[in-house]
């Protein structure tokens, strides 16, 4: 009974389909929107280590960055060739495989970006 409890509906005759994430009618559905900010002058990235999850593999990810997909594809491709490694790109953040804090610092001071973390 408690699985039907948190259940939410995905089809409504009123409004036709709705997003099963977010609740509202796919045609309005607010958590596919593709959100493209503006890419700062002057960008702050936030770098820490995460294990949590990962099956005990360690990952830098680099954080802060702005809801840009095309900033953000062509900045993992960078960091990926930079680094020697793997990697992806989320919604506002840069994940690389294994432990790359100190290359990136360095080549986030060369671009003039502010490093915290």
């Amino acid at each position: 009974m408690a699985d039907r409890a948190r259940a939410r509906p995905t089809y409504s005759t009123e409004k036709g389909r709705i997003c099963p994430r977010c609740g509202w009618p796919a045609r309005e559905c607010r958590c596919a929107a593709r959100f493209d900010e503006p890419v700062p002058a002057k960008l702050v990235a936030t770098l820490r280590i995460e294990k949590a999850g990962r099956a005990g593999k360690t990952v830098t990810v680099v954080d802060g960055l702005p809801r840009n997909p095309t900033f953000l594809k062509g900045l993992v491709a960078e960091l990926k060739r930079a680094c020697g490694t793997g990697g992806t790109a989320a919604e506002d953040r840069v994940e690389l495989q294994g432990d790359h804090r100190a290359a990136l610092r360095a080549l986030f001071a060369r671009r003039g970006w502010t490093v915290r973390g």
